[in-house]
C-alpha cells in the first residue's frame, strides 16, 4: 500500500477519536453543561447527521480542487471547530461547533476515500479501505479510551483540546506525503457532476448504503450509550469506560484488517460469516451486561464483527459507484453517517424504556436482524462482482 494511505490515516485517526469520543465523555459534559445525559446524546448524532449530509455537499465543492488543497483546508477547518469547543460556554456553542466539526471531517472523508480508491488498482479498493480505516480503529483503541481517561482527569474540555492538537500533524502529513497537483485530480476528466449523482438510481449501490448505513447504526446504537452500562449495569469504576472502549477499538481493528483481505473478492463470506454471529452478540451483550467478565469479552467481539461486516459494505459502496470518481467517497461518507445519526436516536428512545441502559444494546441487535434480512432478500446485490456493472436485476 501506498506511504500516502497511511499518512490519511493519521488525519482519520484525529477525526475518529473525536467522533467517538463522546461515548466516553457524556456525564461529565452533560454535569458541566447542565443538561441531562440523553440531551448530551444528541451531540452524536448532530455530528453523524453533518457529516451525513456534508459529505456529498463537501465533495461536490471540492471536486475541482488538488487533493491535497482540499484534504488540508479540511483539516484546519475541524482543527478551528474543536478549539471553539473546547472553549464554549454552554451546550448551544458546542452543538454548533460539533455540527461545524462534522462538516470538515465529511469533506476529508469523503476526499480521502476518493483518493485512496485512486492511489491502489481498481480490484484492490478494500485493502486500501482498511488501511484509511486503520486511523478509526487505532482511535478507538487509543485514542478514545484516552480520551475518557483524560476527561475523567481533567474534565471533557482538555480532550477537545488535545484532539485539535492532533490535528497538528495530519496537516503536516498532508504537506509531506501528498503532492500539490497529484495525476488524478479530483474532476479533471471524467464524468460531470450530474452523471456522478445520477449513479445514485442505481438500486445496487443504494442497496449497500443501506446496508452499511443500518450496520453502522447499530455499532453506533451500543457504542454511544456503553458508559452507563459499564458504570451502572455492570458496576465497575469509571476508568473502566477506557478499557470497555480499548476492547472494542482492539477488536475494530482485529475486524477491519480481517474483512480487508476478503472484502474485494468475497464479499459475500464477510456477511455469512459476521452477520449472525454480530445479531446473537448485541442481545447477548444486554442479557449479560452485569457479569463484568462477559460484558468485557463480548465487546471486544462486538467490536471485530460490527468493523468487519461494516467495512465490507462500505468497500462495496465504491465498487457500487465506480462510474462516480470524485462522488462514490462521499456516497460512503453519507452511508456510514446516516447510520451514526439514526443509531443514537434509536439508542436513546430505548434508553427511556424499562430496559434502561441495556435498552441500548437491544436496540442494536434489531437494526443487525434488519440489515440481515435485507441482505438475504437482496442477496445478489451485496455479492455482485468488482466492476460499476450489475444491479439488482
Amino acid at each position: 500500500m501506498p506511504l500516502a494511505l497511511y499518512l490519511l490515516a493519521v488525519a482519520v485517526f484525529a477525526m475518529g477519536t473525536s467522533e467517538f469520543m463522546l461515548a466516553g465523555l457524556l456525564p461529565d459534559l452533560a454535569a458541566d453543561l447542565g443538561v441531562t445525559v440523553g440531551t448530551a446524546g444528541t451531540l452524536t448524532p448532530a455530528y453523524a447527521a453533518g457529516m451525513a449530509v456534508g459529505a456529498p455537499l463537501t465533495a461536490a465543492l471540492a471536486r475541482r480542487l488538488p487533493a491535497r488543497a482540499g484534504l488540508l483546508g479540511f483539516v484546519l477547518l475541524f482543527l478551528a471547530a474543536h478549539v471553539a469547543g473546547a472553549a464554549a460556554p454552554g451546550f448551544p456553542v458546542l452543538f454548533a461547533t460539533r455540527v461545524a466539526a462534522a462538516l470538515a471531517n465529511a469533506g476529508f472523508l469523503a476526499l480521502a476515500l476518493t483518493t485512496a480508491a485512486a492511489l491502489v488498482p481498481p480490484d484492490r479498493k478494500g485493502r486500501a479501505l482498511a488501511v484509511l480505516l486503520s486511523g478509526t480503529t487505532v482511535a478507538t483503541i487509543a485514542g478514545v479510551p484516552g480520551g475518557a481517561a483524560l476527561g475523567a482527569l481533567l474534565g471533557w474540555r482538555a480532550v477537545f483540546w488535545t484532539v485539535a492538537a492532533l490535528c497538528l500533524p495530519a496537516a503536516a502529513g498532508i504537506l509531506r506525503g501528498l503532492p500539490a497537483r497529484p495525476e488524478r485530480t479530483a474532476g479533471t476528466g471524467g464524468p460531470n457532476l450530474r452523471a456522478e449523482l445520477a449513479r445514485l438510481g442505481s438500486p445496487r449501490l443504494l442497496l449497500v448504503m443501506l446496508l452499511g448505513a443500518l450496520v453502522n447504526a447499530a455499532t453506533f446504537a451500543g457504542l454511544t450509550f456503553l458508559a452507563p452500562v459499564v458504570t451502572d449495569t455492570a458496576g465497575l469504576g469509571e476508568l473502566w469506560v477506557s478499557a470497555a472502549l480499548m476492547l472494542f477499538g482492539s477488536g475494530s481493528l482485529v475486524g477491519v484488517t480481517a474483512a480487508g483481505r476478503c472484502s474485494d473478492g468475497r464479499p459475500g463470506l464477510v456477511v455469512a460469516v459476521c452477520g449472525p454471529p454480530l445479531l446473537a452478540g448485541w442481545p447477548a451483550l444486554a442479557l449479560l451486561a452485569d457479569r463484568p467478565a462477559a460484558l468485557l469479552a463480548l465487546v471486544f467481539v462486538q467490536g471485530a464483527l460490527s468493523f468487519a461486516l461494516g467495512s465490507t459494505l462500505i468497500a462495496r459502496v465504491l465498487y457500487a459507484a465506480a462510474g462516480a470518481p470524485t462522488m462514490a467517497g462521499s456516497y460512503a461518507t453519507a452511508a456510514l453517517n446516516v447510520g451514526a445519526a439514526v443509531g443514537p436516536l434509536v439508542a436513546a428512545a430505548a434508553l427511556g424504556t424499562p430496559l434502561g441502559n441495556r435498552g441500548p444494546l437491544w436496540a442494536s441487535g434489531l437494526l443487525v436482524a434488519v440489515a440481515l434480512l435485507v441482505a438475504l432478500a437482496f442477496r445478489g446485490g451485496v455479492t455482485a462482482g468488482r466492476s460499476a456493472g450489475g444491479g439488482l436485476g
